[in-house]
């Protein structure tokens, strides 16, 4: 397959992969330095536990409001404003929650943070497959959120060798002001520019969501694509020393490790995914074949026997390796929808995936209790199983938008 490395070096490309790597960090780094950081606002025991569930609530609440509303933005003012917009809200809030005195404070600015957080990769990925030749789209898409993953790696070892819990939040925020200092030149995607000079279109505009049933149909089934990633992040990698423990380990499973191993697997996983898509001229067909994988991975990492826990962090390298296809999943909701909605469906998707763990939690919760399974082991295989199956429902009831000229708008009821 021969590539064209100049188009794949893009400087739409480039700043959207190093924006993304510091979205990455800024998202996990609360996650890689929570206890340091909530001792160090004085709090211990059950009180630091109801703080993490709150904060982290917060931040979904942000990310969720963030993802529509960076996408809304993006389709209205244009990707390029709209991306830098982003980085800039997340770095400086990023930067005070490092100066925080108290817990209060740094929900406030946690929770802020989250929405810049959320609008970065919507926003970057709809730049990218208008900014690139169509064959290419796809990759320069998958080189973005396989750098961008790196973030994520790299904010779980920040944690291991930062002393100081404001330092981490420093540099989360900093390095995204430094790619701002940069003033790296983009220019804006020629797709958008076209469609801007079109009169009578609306733009950014959520509600011609529901104003058309097939549309809101096409945006629902783009989210369920994504739903089993939510899932192997916050039920599967999240409870891992829970999972562990219910299988029989007698040695604990390390949390952070397993944020690490997680997301290592992710970023190969990305990029397998991307490639594959390539190769196979498809989008749905690719992610066919990784819920296919996840399935069997999901299977294995919640039934077969494990004699240690180094067994259980191959089992979580290889369930983020089968996850990792958030980049063909964006890729693949952005060339779904006209250029008037575009950048707001690439951010709505992943926000409705966010929201969806609410549901996916919940169910867990209920049929582990004793009045139901009373087994988390098979209660992760029931909600793990469902949402597998909707994705790959959805995946057979969509158009494959691979080979889409994606230079059109949607007019159909935008009322």
């Amino acid at each position: 397959m021969h590539v064209n490395r100049l188009s794949l070096l893009h400087p739409a490309v480039i700043v959207s992969a190093l924006g993304y790597f510091v979205d990455a960090f800024d998202i996990l780094i609360f996650g890689a330095v929570r206890l340091k950081t909530l001792r160090g606002l004085g709090l211990e025991g059950q009180s630091l536990t109801d703080a993490t569930l709150s904060i982290q609530s917060w931040q979904m609440a942000g990310m969720f409001v963030g993802g529509i509303g960076a996408g809304i933005l993006a389709d209205r003012i244009g990707r390029v404003r709209a991306l830098y917009f982003s980085i800039a809200l997340y770095s400086v809030a990023t930067m005070l929650c490092g100066m925080a005195s108290s817990v209060e404070a740094f929900l406030v600015w946690r929770t802020i943070a989250g929405i810049g957080l959320a609008g970065e990769l919507g926003t970057g990925v709809t730049l990218v497959v208008e900014s690139l030749p169509q064959r290419w789209r796809g990759l320069g898409a998958t080189i973005m959120a396989s750098f961008g993953m790196l973030g994520a790696a790299a904010a779980g070892t920040t944690g291991w060798w930062v002393n100081d819990w404001r330092h981490a939040y420093y540099i989360g925020g900093a390095l995204g002001l430094l790619l701002l200092a940069l003033r790296l030149s983009v220019g804006e995607s020629p797709i958008f520019e076209r469609a801007l000079r079109q009169e009578g279109i609306s733009r950014g505009n959520f509600l011609a969501f529901f104003s058309n049933f097939e549309r809101f149909s096409r945006l629902v089934k783009c989210s369920l694509l994504g739903i089993t990633t939510w899932f192997n992040v916050g039920i599967l990698m999240t409870l891992s020393p829970e999972f562990g423990a219910a299988k029989g380990l007698v040695e604990p499973v390390d949390p952070a490790l397993a944020v690490v191993f997680f997301h290592v697997g992710m970023v190969a996983g990305d990029a397998a995914a991307g490639l594959l898509s390539q190769w196979l001229r498809s989008r749905l067909r690719a992610l066919r074949w990784f819920l296919w994988a996840q399935a069997v991975c999901v299977a294995a990492y919640l039934f077969v026997p494990f004699s240690s826990a180094a067994f259980m962090y191959v089992m979580i390298v290889l369930l983020g390796f089968a996850g990792g296809y958030w980049a063909v999943f964006i890729t693949h909701a952005a060339e779904q929808f006209g250029t008037n909605l575009r950048a707001t469906a690439a951010g709505a998707a992943p926000a409705l995936v966010r929201i969806a763990f609410v549901p996916i939690s919940t169910a867990f919760q209920g049929l582990k209790a004793p009045s139901a399974f009373g087994d988390p082991l098979l209660a992760a295989a029931a909600v793990g199983g469902a949402c597998i199956g909707l994705a790959l429902l959805a995946s057979i009831q969509l158009e494959d938008p691979f080979a889409k000229n994606l230079d059109y708008v949607e007019r159909k009821a935008m009322g």
